[in-house]
This record gives C-alpha cells, sequence and structure tokens, in this order.
C-alpha cells in the first residue's frame, strides 16, 4: 500500500514539474521574443520541435549519466530511492546554474563553421534534428539493455557524423568537415578520464584497505539497512559532488545545443548578449580599433575587399585553417564594420534588430580567425595581452546561455534520473564486481569521478560521468580484492567502441535525410 501510494505520489510529482516546466518555458521565451522578433507559425512550430528534442536527449541523459550520481547511495540505502533522486536532482540544478557555459561551446565549436553560421536555414536545421534524434536513440538503446553509455560519447559521435556527411555532400572545396585537432583534443578527455578513474581509484582503494582497514567501512550494504552514520554522511557528500559536478559539465552540452537552436529560429532575440554592460561595449570598441592597428603592420595585400567578399574568405581560413593572402585584409574591414556597428551604443540591445544575426557571425569569424592568427604569428606579450582579451570580450558577446535554459536543462537532467535510474544503479553495484560494492567503493569511486568531472571543467572539456564513475567502481573492485565480471566490462567496451561509428553513421544518415525532407 505505502510502495503504491508513492509511486503515485512520484507520477503526480513528475507530471506537476513538466507542465511548470512547460509553462516556464513559455513564459520567457515570450518575454525574450516579444517586441523584438515577429517569427513565423513554421518558426515557432521548428523551434518548439527542437526544444522538444534537445530537452529529450537531457532527460535521457539523466538515465545515463545522473544517475551514477545517486547508484552508490541508494544501494547502500544511505538514502530513500526518492530522496536520493530529488537531493541529486538539486545538486544538479545547482551545478548547472553555476557552469561558465565554456564546456557548451567546446562542443558546438566541433560542428562545421558554415552550418554554424548558417543554423537557421534549412542544412542548419537539418544539422540540429539529425544530432540529437542520433544522440536519443543510441541512447535509448544502451539503456534499454541496462548499458552505462556516455551521453557526452554519444553527442559527439553525432556531430562528427554530421560534419563527415556535410564534407561528403558539399565537396572539400565548398564546405567544412570536422575539425580533426579539436575533436582530437576532446577525445582525449573522453579516453584519458576513465584509464585515470580506473588508476587513481584502483590506487586510492588499496591505500584504503591497507591503511584504514576498518571493517564496517569494507563491508557489504545489507538490505534494508543503512550503514553507521559517518560512512553514511560520506556516501551522501560524494553523490552531493558528483551530482554537482555532472551538472556542471554535462548539463552544458543540451545548452549549447539549445543555444544553436534559438539563435538559429529567432536570431534578433537570443544573436547577442543583450545583458553585456555599457562600459564593456565602450572597451570593445576601443579594442576593436587597436586590434585593427596591429594587424595593418601584418598586412601583405593590397586588396581592397567588400563585406561579403571578406566574411567568404574568413570562412574559408576556418574551413582550411591556413592563413590565406586576404585574411588579414578581411579581418580588418570585418573590424571596421563592427566599429560602424558598435560605435556609440551603450548595449548591444541597441544594435538594430536586422543586424544584430549578421554581427553575431561576424564576431564568431573574427574570433576563430584571431585565435589562429595568434597561434601562428610572433607577436609581443603586451599585443598577445590585448588580442587575448579582444577575444574574451567577443566569447562574453556571443557565447552565452539565459538563466531560463541553465533552468530547463537542470530540470530536464532531473527528471530522467527520476524515470530510468534503477538500471543503473543495478550496474554500478552489482554488476561490475564479482562481488557486490562495498561501502569504502562507493565512497572512493565518486570521490575520484568528481575530481576528475571538476578537472574537464577546468580546461573546458566534456567528461563521461558513465565512464569515470564505472572504471572508477571497476578500479575498486580490482584493489578489494573482489575481481571484475568481465562479461559486464565487455558489454561496456564494446558500447564504448560501437557508440563512435553507430552515432557517426545514424545521424550522417539522418542529415541526408533531413537534407532532402526540409
Amino acid at each position: 500500500m505505502i510502495l503504491s501510494k508513492n509511486l503515485h505520489f512520484n507520477k503526480a510529482a513528475f507530471i506537476l514539474v513538466l507542465l511548470g516546466s512547460i509553462v516556464y518555458i513559455i513564459l520567457h521565451l515570450r518575454e525574450d521574443i516579444i517586441g523584438v522578433t515577429n517569427p513565423s507559425f513554421i518558426a515557432f512550430v521548428l523551434l518548439a520541435l527542437a526544444l522538444v528534442i534537445a530537452l529529450g536527449f537531457e532527460f535521457i541523459n539523466g538515465f545515463h549519466d545522473t544517475a551514477n550520481a545517486v547508484a552508490t547511495v541508494i544501494y547502500s540505502n544511505s538514502l530513500p530511492p526518492i530522496v536520493a533522486v530529488i537531493w541529486s536532482g538539486l545538486w544538479n540544478f545547482l551545478g548547472v546554474l553555476c557552469s561558465s557555459g565554456a564546456v557548451a561551446f567546446t562542443i558546438v565549436s566541433l560542428l562545421p563553421v558554415e552550418l554554424v553560421l548558417k543554423v537557421g536555414s534549412e542544412a542548419g536545421f537539418s544539422m540540429v534534428f539529425a544530432l540529437l534524434l542520433a544522440a536519443v536513440i543510441w541512447n535509448l538503446v544502451t539503456w534499454f539493455f541496462g548499458i552505462p553509455n556516455s551521453s557526452s560519447h554519444t553527442l559527439i559521435g553525432s556531430i562528427l557524423g554530421v560534419g563527415v556527411m556535410n564534407q561528403i555532400l558539399m565537396g572539400n572545396n565548398r564546405a567544412s568537415g570536422v575539425d580533426w585537432g579539436q575533436a582530437i583534443q576532446v577525445f582525449k578527455a573522453l579516453v584519458f578520464s576513465p584509464l585515470a578513474g580506473f588508476t587513481i581509484a584502483f590506487l586510492g582503494m588499496f591505500l584504503l584497505k591497507n591503511f584504514l582497514p576498518i571493517p564496517s567501512f569494507h563491508k557489504v550494504p545489507e538490505e534494508g539497512k543503512p550503514p553507521p552514520w559517518p560512512i553514511r554522511l560520506l556516501l551522501i557528500l560524494t553523490c552531493t559532488g558528483v551530482s554537482f559536478s555532472h551538472g556542471s559539465n554535462d548539463g552544458q552540452k543540451g545548452m549549447g545545443l539549445i543555444m544553436l537552436i534559438l539563435i538559429g529560429t529567432v536570431p534578433t532575440a537570443y544573436a547577442l548578449n543583450n545583458a553585456v554592460p555599457s562600459n564593456q561595449v565602450e572597451q570593445f570598441t576601443r579594442k576593436a580599433i587597436i586590434i585593427n592597428q596591429i594587424l595593418q603592420n601584418y598586412n601583405r595585400s593590397s586588396n581592397l575587399l567588400t563585406l561579403d567578399q571578406s566574411r567568404i574568405i574568413l570562412t574559408k581560413t576556418i574551413q582550411s585553417n591556413i592563413i590565406l593572402s586576404d585574411t588579414i585584409p578581411a579581418i580588418r574591414m570585418m573590424l571596421q564594420s563592427i566599429q560602424q556597428d558598435v560605435n556609440n551604443k551603450e548595449t548591444f540591445k541597441q544594435i538594430p534588430v536586422e543586424h544584430q544575426a549578421n554581427l553575431r557571425n561576424d564576431l564568431y569569424l573574427i574570433e576563430q580567425n584571431l585565435v589562429h592568427f595568434t597561434k601562428v604569428t610572433q607577436l609581443s606579450s603586451q599585443q598577445k595581452e590585448v588580442f587575448n582579451q579582444f577575444e574574451k570580450e567577443i566569447i562574453t558577446a556571443i557565447q552565452f546561455i539565459p538563466p531560463w535554459v541553465k533552468v530547463v536543462i537542470a530540470i530536464a537532467l532531473g527528471l530522467g534520473t527520476m524515470v530510468g535510474w534503477k538500471r543503473v544503479v543495478v550496474t554500478v553495484g552489482k554488476k561490475i564486481g564479482k562481488h557486490e560494492m562495498s561501502y569504502g567503493q562507493g565512497a572512493v569511486a565518486e570521490t575520484v569521478a568528481m575530481t576528475m568531472i571538476q578537472m574537464g571543467n577546468q580546461f573546458h572539456m566534456p567528461i563521461s560521468t558513465t565512464h569515470v564513475v564505472t572504471s572508477a567502481v571497476a578500479g575498486t573492485a580490482l584493489a578489494n580484492g573482489s575481481g571484475i565480471q568481465w562479461k559486464t566490462i565487455r558489454n561496456m567496451g564494446m558500447a564504448w567502441i560501437l557508440t563512435l561509428p553507430v552515432s557517426i553513421l545514424l545521424s550522417a544518415t539522418l542529415f541526408w535525410i533531413f537534407l532532402k525532407l526540409f
């Protein structure tokens, strides 16, 4: 009877939060859009559909990654499932709110430049729908079979699939594919983190077992019985740390995608960060003049370029990753145009709405080109500092996340955890080691996971909570002498190996289909 009441309460709470979230999104969209733009009915439909799929991805992400944060406290009976899920959801929420958004735009930077610039076009919508649906499909398949798969890994594979298909369809000379330099950096983080998690957790558990041989700490949970209060408190604290860290890293992936959707459908409301204060806008204009003067010393071309020609050249520079003969005059032309748009404006909001989308794209092109220019050019330390400051101010202007986007991402993660936590908890608790996970193993594994995710935040790199937690649990199982269930490890390894090619193939195929449909 009590179980039935709890089930009905959980369903009612789930529905109330879901309905409240929908109302919350509608109100904030209306507030941002009203008086700024008048999108068509089709744009509203595409916006709604894309938001549903993006939040669906984060909801399913809750099945996989967020559930790892509550696995130890539920499995060890430290907290009842519903309390653990709510507690984890709260700290995920706080982690998302405290995140910088840098990881979100690291993910977005993997996309082909021309699709990012024209995200509101047919190809842009095809890109967004293809990569989101591919990630959702593979996440659901792996969750159904109870395999802890990485949502980060899946999303990155989906992005690569779009890039590869874009280059196949358009040809090398007309389109960019995958930024393999950036992709390799992301893959290094995804590969290094679980290996490091396994090694550090193994060493941590080995030291704990040999230098802190407290019997109760190394016990296996008894059914329905919570651990002693010091151990219980420790497990709750590690769950809290992983939940906060997960929100601050994993939640950002959905943020970046939602911002792409918003910029594509209602660019006049979301193209530029209208919250930038007037003194920063003034500094931005002044630094643009200084950058233009510095670039004059490196200008080896006498060509006079139009604004449209400059955009084409800067796009080709990003695609080829080579400074072209006209790259510097193109940057200078764009800087002069931006000075005219921004000059004497107190905020970006005062820029005419019909110019905002183009200005955002121009700033994106300049920032990407300046980053490459500073890497291949010998500059004085003072010049480098000016360039770095200007690049940061461009990022502030175009790479921003409205607070309501963070809120709905956090809610989607929490709701997903409420629905899908059981399969992952069973896998983490019983199916990685040959013996059930002890209290000490849970504490060590989650401490290591929390640390690895925070390191990822520092370097603006996506980290898979699933891979880090499960590899850390495997490391503790080996150090504890209980051994590993190789069948589970093999299944997880197969999911890891298959995720990339399957998600690439899925997203590439869907991208091709949607291009035909749109």
